[in-house]
């Protein structure tokens, strides 16, 4: 066993603290002082813990004790070989000057332009974390993934079955509604028959998705945001963080990847019954025979718009998902941060499913689908 050791090196621009050994309860440990004068504005002290053999939360706390009166001294720390469960546990401990509070300083509120401009950054560095965690998780990106198939589970439970009542009662009212104004439109041509066709390529193209997504929304996407929110305003993703666990694998895939599983049938589901729904108005109000409707619901409904539907309607749970985590993670450390968080959760949702509805549609007529 190696035991623990630390020197102090000049560098160009203040110290080098280079780390060897184990530093773990079990000791024995170094003397660990600072040197003669490390302190005072401008001061780089560089970390260096590529000899470093092993360290728990004792080591930590000795590093720590050494640190944090030259970080309050204004010296600027650089991390160089640390591992990067140490690393993380010594950031949270030993936070930079922009996490300080000064009395009587306070940063100017950004403006709109700014603001929009650090959200959109913030939305990209999620996505960005968030395919980097996907690739890990199958094995295209190197590194540990922290996904559990019992946390998948679990949320392909919560998202799936849990919201089947929900989403039938909705996609039902929507195919009568579509099938008793639509048909009131074509009475006027005496072309009742194509209630049928309206019916089924409105809700199986479009309709079902979408109305999918929209309750996957208020119900999935604020449940996201809530539950993450709740996480980081008691300091537990830090808490992950600094154990070494990425949340964005551990909190984040799961729900994604369970919202993506679930989410094609759900659609199929919401489009048989709104199709079925539509069945009574086109019956009893404007007189098509239930076999004639049925006929033509069937002959309608082409793989086309069967694949395209399914496509849209899963690309809509995936935003879902990803607006409620992402509202979630960038939430407060308070209750009102939980409460804001998952309006903007829902918003953001609804949002992402109407641009993308739009924006597919444009990309699926232009290409003949």
């Amino acid at each position: 066993m190696t035991a623990a050791a630390c020197d102090w090196t000049p560098a160009p621009r203040g110290w080098t603290l280079r780390l060897a050994g184990r530093w773990v309860a079990q000791g024995p440990w170094p003397r660990v002082q600072p040197p003669a004068s490390p302190q005072g504005g401008g001061v780089e002290i560089e970390v260096d813990g590529t000899s470093l053999e092993a360290w728990d939360a004792a080591g930590a706390a000795l590093l720590w004790q050494l640190l944090e009166p030259l970080r309050r001294a204004g010296a600027t720390l650089r991390w160089t070989g640390v591992p990067e469960g140490l690393q993380a546990s010594l950031d949270l401990a030993l936070p930079g000057p922009g996490h300080m509070s000064v009395i009587g300083e306070t940063d100017p509120a950004p403006g709109p332009v700014q603001r929009a401009w650090q959200g959109a950054l913030r939305t990209a560095t999620f996505f960005g974390e968030v395919t980097l965690a996907l690739g890990r998780a199958v094995g295209l990106v190197r590194g540990r993934s922290d996904l559990r198939l019992a946390d998948l589970l679990r949320q392909v439970d919560v998202t799936g079955p849990l919201s089947l009542p929900i989403v039938s009662l909705t996609s039902a009212l929507v195919g009568l509604m579509l099938s008793y104004m639509g048909g009131a439109q074509l009475d006027r041509m005496g072309a009742q028959g194509y209630i049928a066709d309206l019916v089924s390529v409105g809700m199986v193209r479009e309709l079902a998705g979408m109305m999918t997504g929209v309750i996957l929304a208020g119900r999935i996407g604020a449940g996201f945001a809530a539950q993450l929110a709740s996480m980081q305003a008691g300091e537990e993703i830090d808490a992950l963080r600094a154990l070494g666990v990425d949340p964005v694998s551990h909190l984040v895939l799961p729900r994604l990847l369970a919202l993506v599983l679930v989410a094609p049938l759900l659609i199929a589901w919401a489009a048989l019954l709104g199709v079925l729904a539509g069945l009574p108005a086109a019956v009893w109000v404007y007189g098509v025979a239930a076999p004639e409707y049925l006929h033509r619901a069937l002959a309608a409904m082409t793989w086309t718009h069967l694949w395209i539907g399914l496509f849209k309607g899963t690309l809509y749970a995936a935003l879902v998902a990803l607006a409620g985590c992402l509202e979630g993670l960038m939430a407060g450390r308070n209750a009102q941060a939980v409460g804001e968080a998952t309006t903007r959760a829902v918003v953001r949702g609804l949002v992402w499913i109407v641009a993308a509805a739009c924006g597919t549609t444009i990309v699926f007529q232009t290409l003949g689908f």
